[in-house]
C-alpha cells in the first residue's frame, strides 16, 4: 500500500501521496491539493519543492555525494572524459567505443560556425561582458537553424540540434573572449580533442604555432566533468521551465546562460578571485583575514569555503584540488594572489573552527585558481562554467520534453491592494 501524508485544514483532512526516489528520498506529492482544497503551498524560492521527477543526477549534500546517472562522480571524473559524460547525460547510458567514436566525429563536423555569426560578434563593443556575447549568439542559432524552433521535430532533428549546440559552444565562448581582448578570431581545429580545441581557439594568436599542454587540457576536461550537472539549480530550473513552453533547445539554453550569469549563481568562483584580490591590496595577511572570517560581528565573508548544498563536502573539491595542483606546478606561475589562495587553503583544512563547520575549500575555489593560473580573465570565469553545464542543460531540456511535463506556472499569494474603485485624472 502507498505510503499517504494526511494535512487537516480546520475540520478538513487531505491525502496527499508520499512519492519515494531511487535512492529513499522522500516528497509529498501536492499536484491536486489546489483541485480539491482551493490551497496551494508558499515556499520562497523553491527551496523545499520539487519540480519534477528526473533521472539525470543524484544529488545528497549531507553525505557529500554527486552521481550522474548513477555513477560516481568521483570515478567519472578518474575514469573519463568530458564527451563521454556528455553523452552519459543527455542519452542516458554510457557509450560503447562505437557510438564514443560517432559522437566525437558529429561534434567535430559541426564546430564551424556561419560566417554571418562574425557579423553579429563584430556588432559587440569589446567591453561587452563575455556571457552577453555567449548567450546571444547561442539565441541566433534559431535564426540560422529556423527549423529548429519546433521542439516536437522527429527525435533525429531534436539530436542535431543537440549535436550542433554542443559543437558550437565552444567555439562561440572562445570567440567572446577574442571580442573582449580585441583579437581576430580562430577557427576550430578538429584535429584536436574537444578542450585542445577550445584552448587553441581561446590562446593561439595570429601567425603563432600554439600546442596546447595536455595538463591543461586534462585539468581543464576535469573541471568541465565537474560541472557538467548539478541537479534542479536556478540554471537548470530556468532552462526546464522556459522549455516547458515549447521553446526551442538553443532558446531555452540561453535563458540557462542568462540565470548562470547572476552573481549567487555562476559568480562564485570570480568572487573567489576578488576576495583575494582584496586581500593582497591589505597586504596579503592570510591569518588576519582567517581571523575576520571567524569573527561574528565581521561582515567579511570567506569565498569559496563550504556549500549552500554540500553540508559535509563538496565531492568536486577534492578531484579538482589535485587538478589545480598539477596546473600550478606545469606552469611554475609565480602570482602572489595564488600565493594567498594557498594560504587559505591551509588555515581552512587544519583550523578546528573550518574543520568542525566543514567549512572546506569548495569546486569554485580551486577552478578560480584553475582559470586564473591560464590567465583566463574574471568576467570570462561563468563562460567556462557555462561551457562544462551545457549537457546537463540539454539532458535536462530533453528530459522534459519527452516525459511530456506541463508548462510551469508557479502560484503566489497576493498582498497588494483590494479592490478599489478608478477615480479620473482630474478628481484626483
Amino acid at each position: 500500500m502507498s505510503k499517504k501524508a494526511e494535512l487537516k485544514v480546520g475540520d478538513k483532512s487531505y491525502d496527499l501521496p508520499i512519492i519515494e526516489g531511487t535512492e529513499n528520498e522522500q516528497g509529498i506529492d501536492i499536484a491536486k491539493l489546489r483541485g480539491e482544497s482551493g490551497l496551494i503551498t508558499l515556499d520562497p524560492g523553491f527551496k523545499n519543492t520539487g519540480s519534477t521527477k528526473s533521472a539525470i543526477t543524484f544529488l545528497d549534500g549531507e553525505k557529500g555525494i554527486l552521481r550522474y546517472r548513477g555513477y560516481a562522480i568521483e570515478d567519472l571524473a578518474e575514469n573519463s572524459t568530458f564527451i563521454e559524460v556528455s553523452y552519459l547525460l543527455i542519452y542516458g547510458e554510457l557509450p560503447t567505443p562505437e557510438q564514443l567514436t560517432k559522437f566525437e566525429n558529429e561534434i567535430k563536423f559541426h564546430t564551424l560556425v556561419h560566417e554571418d555569426i562574425k557579423t553579429i560578434l563584430e556588432g559587440f563593443p569589446s567591453n561587452s561582458h563575455p556571457m552577453g556575447v555567449l548567450s546571444s549568439l547561442v539565441t541566433s542559432l534559431t535564426a540560422f537553424y529556423p527549423e529548429s524552433l519546433d521542439p516536437n521535430r522527429s527525435a533525429d532533428k531534436v539530436n542535431l540540434s543537440i549535436i550542433r549546440i554542443l559543437a558550437k559552444m565552444p567555439t562561440f565562448a572562445a570567440w567572446a573572449y577574442k571580442n573582449e581582448v580585441g583579437h581576430p578570431v580562430n577557427y576550430p581545429d578538429n584535429n584536436l580533442n574537444y578542450c585542445s580545441n577550445f584552448l587553441k581557439m581561446m590562446f593561439a594568436l595570429p601567425a603563432e604555432d600554439y600546442e596546447v599542454d595536455p595538463v591543461i587540457a586534462n585539468a581543464l576536461d576535469k573541471l568541465l566533468i565537474l560541472h557538467a550537472d548539478h541537479e534542479q539549480n536556478c540554471s537548470t530550473s530556468t532552462v526546464r521551465i522556459v522549455g516547458s513552453s515549447q521553446a526551442s533547445l538553443y532558446a531555452s539554453i540561453s535563458a540557462g546562460i542568462n540565470a548562470l550569469w547572476g552573481p549567487l549563481h555562476g559568480g562564485a568562483n570570480s568572487a573567489v578571485i576578488n576576495m583575494l584580490e582584496n586581500i593582497q591590496k591589505d597586504g596579503g595577511d592570510t591569518k588576519k583575514w582567517m581571523a575576520k572570517a571567524k569573527d561574528k560581528d565581521d561582515p567579511f565573508r570567506l569565498m569559496g569555503f563550504g556549500h549552500r548544498v554540500y553540508k559535509n563536502f563538496d565531492p568536486r573539491a577534492k578531484i579538482i584540488k589535485k587538478a589545480a595542483d598539477d596546473v600550478l606546478q606545469k606552469l611554475g606561475v609565480n602570482d602572489p594572489i595564488l600565493d594567498i589562495a594557498k594560504g587559505l587553503e591551509e588555515v581552512a583544512l587544519n583550523d578546528d573552527y573550518f574543520v568542525e563547520r566543514k567549512l572546506y575549500p569548495n569546486v569554485d575555489f580551486y577552478s578560480g585558481i584553475i582559470y586564473r593560473a591560464l590567465g583566463i580573465p574574471v568576467d570570462m570565469f561563468t563562460v567556462m562554467f557555462a561551457l562544462g553545464r551545457l549537457p546537463g542543460w540539454i539532458a535536462q531540456w530533453k528530459e522534459m520534453r519527452e516525459n511530456h511535463e506541463p508548462i510551469g506556472r508557479p502560484r503566489q499569494i497576493y498582498t497588494g491592494q483590494g479592490e478599489r474603485k478608478y477615480v479620473s485624472v482630474n478628481d484626483r
